[in-house]
């Protein structure tokens, strides 16, 4: 068991995220951000396959299967795409994705890029959160074609303009409903 350091990456991650929701003004977001982690459920099993540099998740997925932890934690985070699908009606699936918030995309993009800062702080660049998408997309068909479009609209820009044009675009642009152009 790695309490203590399940308990400083966990806490880091949030704050770090808090810290990006505020720049944004997602102040609620920021500070309800990933309490589920510190739930018996999720902390316990944190604990149990710790290893510092990547999620827990994925070694008790790895170990067991599946990741309690991770059903648990996107059930109750709506930053995550995982818990915006729904039964399909008169379509070609059973289960699809539904179009995500603007907030929650956002605060997913913070979390993004806290996580790969938490996780790789050494080789971190701003393009690190895009690269990690990208490895992923593909594979991730029950995601909403618009969230899929907006999440990596936000992530490209990143990692050409910048963290602060970026901040600034969410801030002053996306959350306010403003439409994506195809250039930045």
């Amino acid at each position: 068991m790695h309490i203590w350091g399940h308990f400083k990456t966990i806490t880091k991650h949030k704050l770090m995220v808090m810290k990006y929701c505020f720049k944004i003004g997602l102040y609620r977001q920021g500070m309800l951000h990933d309490l589920s982690k510190y739930s018996w459920t999720e902390f316990s099993a944190g604990c149990k396959y710790y290893q510092g540099n990547r999620s827990p998740n994925n070694a008790e997925r790895e170990a067991t299967g599946l990741s309690t932890a991770w059903i648990h934690h996107y059930g109750r985070n709506k930053h995550h795409f995982e818990h915006w699908v729904d039964y399909g009606i008169d379509c070609d699936t059973i289960i699809k994705g539904v179009p995500m918030p603007r907030n929650y995309i956002a605060e997913m993009v913070m979390d993004r890029i806290c996580a790969s800062k938490v996780y790789h702080p050494e080789s971190y660049t701003n393009r690190a959160p895009l690269e990690y998408f990208l490895k992923s997309k593909g594979k991730l068909w029950f995601v909403h074609e618009d969230t899929n479009r907006d999440l990596e609209f936000l992530l490209r820009m990143l990692a050409e303009k910048g963290e602060k044009e970026t901040l600034c675009y969410i801030r002053n642009s996306y959350l306010k409903g403003k439409e994506i152009k195809n250039s930045h």
